[in-house]
């Protein structure tokens, strides 16, 4: 078969029209995943249940005609395979009972329960074998600093402090902690590329939280030891690191990581991507999905101006971080129409 627009751009070829695919692509801006959403209830319900599952993965493909579908799941399925609670509360996120000390860290499990998470890989037969043969798929985790920033807190927070303090307080405590979510996130990558995913991407949020020391050891040398895991079962793996937020660290990140290609935030400066990035592997990014909400003539400007700065080397064109659920689909349309142009 053909190899698909974004696994050849994620093999660093430069194409004269973008691969695009958008973060959250599958979610609560369309009213056909609102519709199942509330058919299934919760949405664990929701991410387990590997007919639903595969339906929202498939939505955006057959209204948009991405490049690529992204797995639908969440980062915490690893927590929970752990055997930490985890529930989702209604308007305010993901819960989960906190692992901020030695004794509750005890209760967690090594390895992660195959049971929990082989509806995933179900899920990811399900949609490889409906997905159009140009059409991608995509598996995910969380990276370790980001992962464990909830588990420490029970919630997402907004400087990471509780995790952070856990690191300066009991760092032999913290790393064991980040050591087993290294060894089970690659395991979970490794059963979803066995599943039939064609690349998957690492998704460090909170990596711009981080002072430079702490982004070496906590973020850079955990994905680093991912991608050595996952490359060691499957050499041929397409990996791409998000760290968001991480900017003038990113050169080094993908340098020492090994990673095939980067996403990049809304915020990181174009010429910096062009001269230091992008030189080195494929860049992914990096339009801000409030200006996608808001559309309009600066839209249109915002994704020639993208397009422009990035198309003379190997490019997937998204977001800086996901969709928006107030997104007028029509303004979605609007995007795919001026990458295609």
């Amino acid at each position: 078969m053909t190899q698909s627009l974004y696994l050849r751009a994620l093999s660093g070829e430069t194409l004269p029209k973008p691969p695009l695919w958008l973060m959250r692509q599958a979610g609560r801006y369309l009213p056909e995943y609102r519709e199942l959403r509330a058919k299934a209830g919760g949405f664990l319900d929701l991410c387990y249940n590997p007919e639903w599952a595969a339906e929202v993965t498939l939505q955006p493909i057959r209204r948009f005609g991405f490049d690529a579908a992204i797995l639908f799941s969440d980062i915490l399925v690893i927590p929970h395979a752990l055997g930490q609670k985890l529930w989702f509360a209604q308007g305010e996120g993901p819960r989960l009972e906190p692992v901020a000390d030695a004794v509750r860290f005890g209760e967690i499990r090594d390895e992660i329960d195959p049971d929990v998470l082989a509806p995933v890989y179900e899920t990811v037969r399900r949609v490889k074998a409906a997905l159009p043969k140009e059409t991608a798929l995509i598996g995910f985790c969380g990276a370790p600093w980001t992962v464990a920033t909830y588990m420490v807190a029970g919630r997402g927070t907004p400087d990471q402090g509780p995790a952070k303090a856990l690191f300066q307080r009991d760092p032999a405590l913290f790393a064991r902690l980040i050591d087993r979510l290294v060894v089970n996130s690659a395991a979970y990558l490794n059963a979803q590329i066995d599943a039939g995913v064609d690349a998957v991407q690492i998704f460090d949020s909170w990596a711009g939280s981080l002072g430079p020391e702490d982004f070496k050891r906590w973020c850079i040398e955990p994905t680093r030891r991912i991608v050595d895991l996952v490359r060691g079962r499957h050499p041929q793996a397409k990996i791409i690191g998000f760290p968001r937020g991480a900017g003038a660290g990113i050169p080094a990140y993908v340098r020492d990581t090994g990673i095939d290609a980067v996403g990049l935030e809304t915020e990181i400066e174009r010429s910096f991507v062009r001269e230091a990035i992008q030189p080195l592997v494929p860049v992914q990014g990096h339009l801000d999905p409030q200006l996608l909400r808001a559309g309009g003539p600066e839209l249109d400007r915002e994704i020639e101006a993208i397009r422009a700065a990035f198309g003379g080397g190997p490019f997937v064109f998204n977001l800086g971080h996901g969709i928006l659920p107030d997104t007028p689909i029509a303004h979605v349309e609007r995007l795919v129409e001026l990458v295609r142009a």
